[in-house]
């Protein structure tokens, strides 16, 4: 399979600490990259994980509070410096551009790389809707319905966003790529297709051979297409299931711990369970824990494992810099 990794870069939350820098996320998908969340540090980071500015394509913020988006002046100003010749896309809650517009122009440089921003507004996004997590309420209404509205993409894949629920305007991310087709080698040669026409029957859906002709579902199974899902500082809501819906990676924070619960919605933060309740009802693969409060800078990161694994099955991993994170392979 292509290139389609996630190189952690940082994992802190409001503070960094000895061991863990403000957030930090790059999404390797093919000839693709998405960098999420550019906390301080962010260039540093990139250095020591063999992140270089050419790899970005695409820059996502989800909300305008420091440890989100305060690296971002340096990496704008690496990608003039390093003269990246290709358009880089950033998206970013509406109610912040001008937030983004001083972060941009925080320092004087020859700016040189051409940034196009797409401000994501409230119409584009939906509205949150916290989640009565007590009364076990069902995903339902207009901020189920898939991932989320269509942002940006290419053929290969669409980007979509939707309003999650903290204390200020900030959105979540799902990359979603369209369905597809496995062809089943037994069933080509059952109908004598091969070598070029396997190509040519994948491109226009259909082959005639020897006066018959024979159409793609004939040969070919579906092949569910991948998704990654990035849901960084909300409250419980219906948005962060919607955007978690199948994803094979997800992304997801995980500021606290049981014992400091009553804290998570007073603040518009998740608990390690609440992240793998996401998981567990979202049918997500892999999750990665992340974005972690600094009271915990000295306690056993297995507790946050634990505590997700409680109520999710599938695969944890709890995110430290520097570390990349292989996309699982196709279903």
């Amino acid at each position: 399979m292509a290139n389609r990794e996630l190189v952690v870069l940082g994992t802190a939350s409001q503070s960094p600490t000895r061991a863990r820098n403000h957030n930090g996320y790059l999404l390797r998908w093919e000839d693709e990259g998405l960098l999420f969340d550019p906390g301080e540090g962010t260039q540093r980071q990139m250095l020591l994980a063999g992140v270089r500015a050419s790899e970005i394509s695409r820059i996502c913020i989800s909300h305008f509070h420091g440890d989100h988006c305060l690296g971002l002046p340096g990496v704008l100003q690496r990608l003039s410096l390093d003269r990246v010749a290709h358009e880089v896309a950033c998206y970013y809650p509406a109610e912040g551009q001008e937030y983004f517009r001083r972060l941009r122009h925080a320092a004087i440089f020859h700016e040189l790389a051409t940034i196009r921003e797409h401000p994501v507004g409230g119409d584009t996004a939906g509205e949150d809707g916290a989640r009565d997590n007590a009364a076990g309420r069902g995903r339902s209404g207009p901020d189920t319905a898939g991932g989320g509205c269509v942002i940006g993409g290419t053929a290969a894949f669409q980007l979509r966003a939707r309003r999650l629920s903290h204390r200020v305007p900030t959105i979540g991310y799902q990359l979603a790529e369209p369905d597809g087709h496995r062809m089943v080698p037994e069933r080509l040669a059952a109908v004598g297709i091969s070598g070029p026409g396997v190509g040519r029957l994948a491109q226009q859906g259909w082959l005639d051979v020897d006066g018959r002709r024979v159409n793609l579902p004939e040969v070919s199974e579906p092949r569910l297409g991948q998704r990654f899902a990035f849901i960084m500082d909300t409250r419980l809501c219906e948005a962060a299931f919607a955007l978690a819906e199948g994803a094979d990676l997800m992304v997801c924070e995980a500021t606290f711990l049981a014992p400091d619960a009553a804290l998570a919605p007073e603040y518009g933060h998740l608990t390690a369970a609440e992240a793998g309740q996401i998981a567990a009802e979202s049918g997500v693969r892999t999750l990665v824990l992340t974005h972690f409060s600094q009271r915990y800078a000295h306690q056993d990161p297995q507790r946050f494992a634990d505590e997700a694994g409680s109520v999710f099955g599938g695969e944890i991993v709890v995110a430290a810099d520097l570390t990349r994170i292989p996309v699982p392979r196709r279903r």
